[in-house]
């Protein structure tokens, strides 16, 4: 193993060095993809002075192979499949739509109830940084930034603690930026370069959303003085 990290927190504060340059910025954004890339996301956002939210997608799993990701949905109703996948199973346009239906109703589910009553965040013009706790297939990240480029924001930066060479070199063409904190050659899953890598629950994304509100409604307070304290 290259490298392991403690937990997601310190994934975060680790992958936030590498995105200083963003720091104090009233034009950027930090979205997290829950639950597991919300706790990284949080450090990255208070690290930068930055208001943080979540970007939800969802992984489209092959009934009885559900690692087998077939394709992703993203927030605002956008779909990107994997044709490899796709090509292999029998009935695949069944199948997929059957997927797509039950992951939307939790993807509406998770909008509704992370955010807790607050309206989404405008993201046009904005500078996005999207953070996850790792990159494996890439499909969910690759959703999520099919999904932002039709909100017209102004720059895309992938920011992950840890993902395969080759993932983090087909995301330099997809996104404006990426950022892999690690990339180990021989790798298998995101979850082996963590000591601590139990899953994030609901409660525990909703608690970090809303100390990001907190925090941010504070640093907006104290003035351009209080940034990126």
């Amino acid at each position: 193993m290259e490298r392991a990290f403690p937990n997601r927190t310190e994934a975060g504060r680790l992958l936030a060095k590498k995105l200083v340059k963003y720091a104090g910025r009233d034009d950027v954004i930090v979205l997290g993809l829950p639950r597991g890339g919300v706790p990284v996301a949080f450090e990255v956002a208070q690290r930068l002075g930055a208001p943080l939210d979540v970007f939800i997608v969802r992984k489209l799993g092959v009934p009885g192979f559900e690692e087998l990701a077939v394709g992703a949905i993203a927030s605002g109703g956008v779909r990107v499949l994997n044709e490899d996948v796709m090509r292999a199973l029998p009935n695949a346009d069944e199948l997929i739509e059957s997927v797509t239906e039950r992951e939307t109703v939790e993807l509406d589910r998770r909008e509704q109830t992370y955010r807790n009553g607050r309206a989404a965040p405008e993201l046009r013009d904005r500078i996005v940084i999207l953070v996850d706790d790792g990159l494996a297939t890439g499909a969910t990240m690759r959703a999520a930034v099919k999904a932002l480029r039709q909100r017209g924001v102004a720059k895309i930066v992938v920011a992950v603690p840890v993902g395969p060479p080759d993932t983090c070199r087909e995301f330099e063409d997809e996104a404006d930026e990426t950022v892999c904190a690690s990339t180990p050659e021989f790798f298998q899953a995101v979850g082996q370069y963590y000591e601590d890598f139990s899953q994030t629950s609901d409660e525990e994304v909703r608690e970090l959303l809303a100390r990001g509100v907190q925090e941010q409604s504070t640093r907006q307070a104290a003035g351009p003085a209080g940034t990126n304290q």
